[in-house]
């Protein structure tokens, strides 16, 4: 029966009506008894929530605001919170400067009437009010909107969230209060925690990781603080708001906000009590964020596009491949939409159709809608012609919702039975209603392509790969040249990264004059360079792919002219590539020599996109060639000497070459100095790291043997001394120095027998034994091997003899069991929890703290190993229990993969660093039946990855091994890439 339907059907029903799958992002709000802004709870019935429901108007708006819009992976998720925004900045709920505003009214126009044309716009924003006070800044918007040429409606989302996502009131929804004193406040909550504002100003903020308990009594409205030395806070802090109801209203959204961003599954429903009920039952219901984000990742439905109808802006053909004829043959006043105005309002309800242009089309009164201020022209969507929609009233609910057909078919089912003809699509994890299935022409529509997403995020299908092989080259050269492509891509984006730091620091009069001009001069013309090299490489690859010109040939198949023509071309600037060492000898100087600069660099290097430590970025040049280089290896090792791109590669490569002998001594000179500068961050304790002749050899862990029995610790080996450490109990991670074993005269023994430990050795000082064991045998053999080779290199050179620790740390004439018991301690094997609750003031994931978590080591020849096989490129993922294949792409750099939607996105969503990981084949019992396929595993964890080709394969196969542990893979891939050649099958390209 309708009466006692929950909320939760009728949201479904609008979700479904809207196509809508991540509609957990949202909700139904309406004005209760006692004219307070309400959202419709999901478990209770309607009737008891609406006490005249006829005279209810609810209304479709965002409930929770992600910290990333990028989390939102479809486009019509993006399009409806961009609407809120529109009417948050519309209503001056969202407040903001004068720029943050033109710019994202700049964004809604370019979504709304396209490309800048001044009369066009200064008319259109005469017409329509976006922000209060909108006339001052006509001229301001028109600037920015001139800026936008070429944006889509769906990038004009995209970039109108990106700016209102770092304003201060962005999501914000306030609560008045008042303190102790009377001082009045408002509440509010995020996704962060419970927020404290005065006026638009938040003067305090609570992270959900503080907070123990929220409650209410009453008026009054309690947060109970988990205990914290270090806080002036009392453990309980109390607000006075209106009322009990004010309490309850915003105690409920905060359950739900914690509950939604902070957990991974819906929380259980409490056991009822058999006599007596003490407190709120509310409880949050629904799928959480990360719920939502499996889901529409793993789940294999279709998408179903959406239209929109703009005064100017018509389908992108990137949007809709397939055309949309007859578009004028549904009447306006038949849309539906997803968006109307309160009767209160200037506007006009979207919702209410008045006009009843159809016979079968009943006068609607439900209004579930958006409450915005906006027109048809952009929030109308079509319904088909086959099939039009009857829904009654709230206060009505005496029958389903029913869709009628135009030969008078009804069905009385919530959820309809698929028609013959139709499509199912999945809607907020339900079947959806029969709506938009099909084009008014009879073709079946395709789904809808985001440009900003790429791909990612949905499931590519057998056909459409059968589809791209048949259409794409699969001569080996074209994927040399593809990798030369993708890694070109990634490289222009690191020189970016250089640019955008120079920017930061260059106005700052801590930064050195010779500092600034050696950046700017150095790689300004290197990156005006690469992106001319780039953009002649994407010429080249377009034509050798056929999507220029299909009847183009063998005379552009090939990438020797282009590399031998840049190459030359960048011999002029080979002395750039010599002043890599100046800038970071120079960067470091001036780091020691300001506490200010240093703050700068570290702040930097802490943003996203900054995704590897600062200085590895200022060597990308001179890596950049050894990159070059093996390509043009590859390619003239694949052509025959009569081939017509043979000469050029060759002729390419000796250029290459000459330059790479010129630099490769320097270059192993900087990376060890890069290595000592990126260790310097993660010790405390060391005064003299970085001294000239110390040379960095191994890091990684072993179990320390003393009186408390074995101790996980990290060990820097170094040329002339190792370090044994442990990871600190302070906010930033670092490791705390215990003590030094300098390598002169030191001799190393094996000690399984003699402690009854496995893989345990023991190193003999002049001072001081220490006793470690590995975690494998084969962890023991690398560090003994490493362990020699520096203790023979110790005793042949005259290297530094500094005292690495400073003197209040530790004493190195003190016996090695007293320092133990002194120096170490339980409380330095514990993890830091304090930093997840705090802002880190250093990075986390460095390859010392991989190390450390994964229990392995790795050396600078595996550092210079990784250097020589960084890829890039788009591959197919899969997870453990998920169906579907998701499109990324992929960055394999610094032992780790990080993971983008598209090679345009400036920082990483994820990373995957692969230290610990085994890289195998999948075995038949897997049931992974594609080829190509590589399988990465660290205890529970499993990830397929997917290449394109046999080449592309054996790449990722030879660049990631040396990163895993896993000597089996070498047998297994050449096992694999065998059984391709003696039973030839189909394989589906990218």
């Amino acid at each position: 029966m309708w009466q006692k339907a929950s909320g939760k059907v009728l949201f479904d029903l609008v979700c479904s009506h809207m196509n809508l799958i991540e509609g957990d992002y949202f909700g139904l709000e309406f004005q209760n008894h006692q004219k307070m802004m309400v959202w419709l709870d999901h478990i209770k019935p309607i009737i008891k929530q609406l006490r005249r429901p006829k005279h209810t108007i609810l209304r479709f708006a965002v409930k929770f605001f992600p910290p990333d819009h990028a989390q939102l992976l479809e486009e019509l998720t993006r399009y409806l919170f961009a609407l809120q925004i529109k009417q948050d900045l519309s209503c001056g709920r969202l407040t903001c400067n004068d720029s943050s505003a033109a710019l994202m009214v700049s964004h809604i126009i370019q979504s709304e009437i396209g490309d800048f044309e001044e009369s066009q716009c200064r008319s259109h924003l005469l017409n329509n009010n976006y922000i209060p006070d909108q006339m001052p800044l006509i001229d301001k918007i028109m600037e920015f909107h001139s800026k936008n040429i070429g944006h889509t409606p769906a990038e004009s989302d995209f970039q109108l969230l990106e700016v209102a996502r770092c304003l201060e009131m962005y999501g914000i929804r306030l609560h008045p209060a008042k303190d102790r004193e009377g001082t009045v406040l408002s509440l509010a909550v995020a996704h962060t925690g419970v927020l404290v504002f005065q006026g638009h100003t938040k003067i305090n903020a609570f992270n959900w990781s503080k907070v123990r308990k929220l409650s209410f009594k009453r008026k009054r409205f309690l947060i109970k603080l988990r205990p914290d030395l270090n806080s002036s806070y009392q453990d309980t802090l109390e607000f006075l708001m209106a009322s009990r109801d004010c309490c309850k209203v915003f105690w409920k959204i905060c359950v739900e906000y914690h509950a939604f961003f902070r957990l991974f599954e819906e929380p259980k429903p409490k056991p009822k009590p058999v006599l007596f009920t003490r407190g709120s039952s509310f409880r949050f219901s629904g799928r959480t964020q990360k719920q939502v984000i499996d889901y529409v990742r793993e789940s294999d439905f279709k998408k179903i596009p959406f239209e929109r109808k703009h005064s100017r802006v018509q389908h992108n053909s990137r949007l809709s491949p397939l055309p949309s004829p007859r578009h004028q043959e549904v009447p306006r006043e038949v849309s539906s939409c997803v968006s109307c105005i309160d009767s209160r309002s200037s506007g006009q309800c979207l919702c209410n159709w008045t006009k009843k242009p159809a016979n079968s089309l009943k006068r609607i009164s439900f209004s579930a809608c958006l409450f915005l201020s906006e027109g048809c022209s952009r929030s109308q969507r079509r319904l088909p012609s086959s099939a039009t929609l009857e829904r009654v009233s709230v206060g009505e609910c005496r029958r389903p919702i029913r869709i009628t057909d135009n030969k008078g078919v009804v069905s009385n089912s919530p959820h309809l039975s698929a028609s013959s003809g139709h499509s199912h699509g999945m809607v907020n994890g339900q079947k959806s209603l029969e709506l938009c299935s099909h084009s008014p022409n009879g073709r079946q529509p395709s789904p809808l392509t985001s440009p900003l997403l790429n791909d990612a995020g949905s499931v590519r299908t057998d056909d459409e790969d059968e589809v791209r092989r048949k259409r794409f080259p699969t001569d080996r050269a074209y994927f040399i040249a593809k990798e030369l492509l993708t890694t070109e891509r990634t490289y222009l984006k690191d020189l970016e990264v250089i640019t955008s730091f120079q920017s930061a620091v260059g106005h700052d009069e801590a930064t050195p004059d010779s500092l600034k001009n050696a950046i700017l001069s150095t790689f300004e013309p290197l990156h005006k360079f690469h992106t001319g090299f780039l953009r002649e490489v994407e010429q080249r690859l377009a034509l050798w792919e056929g999507r220029s010109n299909a009847h183009i040939k063998g005379d552009y198949q090939r990438i020797g002219d282009v590399m031998l023509k840049n190459l030359q071309g960048l011999k002029p600037l080979t002395v750039n590539l010599h002043k890599q060492s100046e800038i970071l000898l120079e960067l470091e100087k001036a780091c020691r020599a300001s506490h200010k600069l240093e703050g700068l660099c570290r702040d930097f290097e802490l943003q996203k996109v900054c995704y590897i430590p600062l200085n590895v970025f200022i060597l990308r040049p001179l890596h950049r060639l050894i990159h070059y280089k093996q390509i043009l290896e590859r390619l003239c090792k694949h052509y025959l000497a009569t081939h017509v791109d043979f000469r050029d590669c060759r002729a390419a490569l000796a250029d290459v070459s000459e330059v790479v002998e010129q630099l490769q001594g320097n270059l192993i000179k900087m990376e060890n100095f890069q290595k000592l500068l990126e260790l310097k961050k993660d010790l405390i304790g060391v005064d003299n790291l970085v001294v000239p002749g110390r040379e960095f050899i191994r890091l990684g862990c072993l179990s320390k043997l003393s009186g408390k029995g074995l101790q996980q610790r990290m060990f820097f080996l170094f040329s002339d001394v190792i370090l044994y450490t442990s990871r600190g109990m302070t906010a930033t991670n670092q490791f705390k120095v215990h003590g030094q074993l300098p390598l002169h005269g030191m001799t190393i023994r094996v000690s399984e027998d003699e402690w009854g430990v496995p893989h345990a050795f023991t190193l003999v000082g002049q001072h001081q034994s220490v006793v470690v064991a590995a975690s494998s045998l084969t962890e023991m053999e690398k560090w003994m091997e490493d362990l020699k080779m520096a203790i023979e290199m110790a005793k042949t050179s005259n290297g530094p003899s500094y005292d690495l620790l400073t003197s209040n740390e530790t004493d190195s004439n003190k016996c090695p069991e007293d320092s133990l018991v002194e120096a170490e301690s339980e409380d330095d094997m514990t993890p830091s929890h304090t930093s997840l609750e705090k802002p880190a003031l250093h990075r986390g994931n460095t390859m010392v703290h991989v190390c450390w978590h994964r229990n392995t080591s790795v050396s600078m020849v595996d550092f210079s190993i990784a250097v020589e096989n960084q890829l890039s490129g788009n591959l197919l993922r899969k997870f453990k229990n998920s169906n579907g294949w998701q499109k990324l792409w992929v960055v394999f750099t610094n032992f780790s993969l990080f993971f983008y939607k598209s090679h345009q996105d400036d920082y990483p969503l994820a990373s995957l660093p692969l230290l610990g990981y085994s890289v195998t084949i999948p075995s038949e019992s897997e049931n992974i039946h594609k080829d190509y396929v590589f399988k990465l595993h660290f205890k529970s964890h499993i990830y397929y990855f997917r290449t394109e080709s046999e080449y592309s394969f054996e790449r990722y196969g030879s660049g990631i091994s040396p990163s895993c542990p896993s000597g089996l893979f070498d047998f297994l891939f050449y096992t694999y890439l065998g059984h391709l050649y003696m039973c030839p099958c189909t394989f589906g390209a990218f």
